[in-house]
């Protein structure tokens, strides 16, 4: 397929009418542009993307633009999400005098990549905006810049320089090693784990629920529907569990920032 068809299949196509399983792949995370402007193509997954944004901000708008003594639904929901990133991500991480100024960043973070993941089993949406690469990849660069630039604030450029690369003198001989070991672990492979790690399991994640209900609509046919019941029934277990995994990427993706973060802070790497 070519990329700019979307995932649409034959609703005719049936087990025993001699049509073959039109079995997911990457064309199904390949979207037609909604609009193209000055060339700039604009796809679901960035209607996605935007309609998540306004919803966080809208939501913390919500609960805390007029903020009462005894709060409101909205107010309590708001506080008990930040207060749970805050006590149990920030201040476990960083501390709480050092991570308190971190605290909206690591929210913003964990609401944006969690309502990003959600947009998957979201009627109508349907679709992991994280399950493309561009966007975990972005959310790492802005934590990678982040902790790159805090490291070298704090400590100077030599001093960065050592925190990054884990200068200790203390290891002799191998402490040549140990630095170019180091300088590829962080400046390298750290932010290239820290998107793909989300990106992967939202990407399988969502082509396994695309497949169980494909498989669930192509085996609706003769004694297939036998089959189809306990397809249908994998699609519900893999939702549900989907459900679980996207908060938990959430969380593991700022637990990661919230780790380098307190590295850049520290004295030693």
């Amino acid at each position: 397929m070519s990329a700019d068809q979307t995932l649409a299949f034959d609703p005719d196509c049936h087990i025993f009418t001699g049509c073959g399983f039109p079995a997911p792949g990457l064309h199904t995370f390949l979207y037609e542009p909604i609009a193209v402007v000055g060339g700039f193509e604009f796809t679901k997954p960035m209607l996605l993307a935007l309609l998540g944004s306004i919803a966080v901000v809208a939501f913390f708008w919500a609960a805390f633009a007029k903020p009462k003594l005894v709060p409101g639904k909205v107010q309590m929901i708001g506080e008990a999400g930040y207060d749970f990133v805050r006590r149990g991500i920030v201040y476990e991480i960083i501390g709480k005098k050092d991570g308190e100024k971190y605290v909206p960043f690591m929210v913003s973070l964990f609401f944006f990549v969690w309502i990003m993941n959600l947009w998957s089993i979201i009627p109508l949406a349907q679709f992991p905006v994280t399950s493309l690469i561009a966007f975990p990849a972005g959310l790492a660069a802005i934590v990678y810049v982040t902790w790159v630039g805090l490291t070298f604030k704090k400590h100077g450029f030599v001093g960065g320089w050592k925190n990054i690369l884990g200068y200790d003198k203390s290891l002799g001989a191998i402490l040549p090693l140990i630095m170019l070991l180091e300088f590829f672990s962080n400046l390298i492979i750290r932010p290239f784990t820290h998107a793909v790690r989300l990106f992967a399991n939202m990407f399988a994640g969502h082509l396994l629920i695309v497949m169980f209900s494909l498989a669930t609509w192509y085996l609706m046919n003769g004694l297939g529907f036998v089959y189809a019941g306990a397809s249908f029934v994998m699609v519900v277990i893999m939702t549900a569990f989907e459900l679980f995994i996207q908060a938990v990427q959430a969380y593991v993706f700022v637990l990661l920032a919230s780790s380098y973060v307190q590295g850049a802070l520290s004295e030693h790497h």
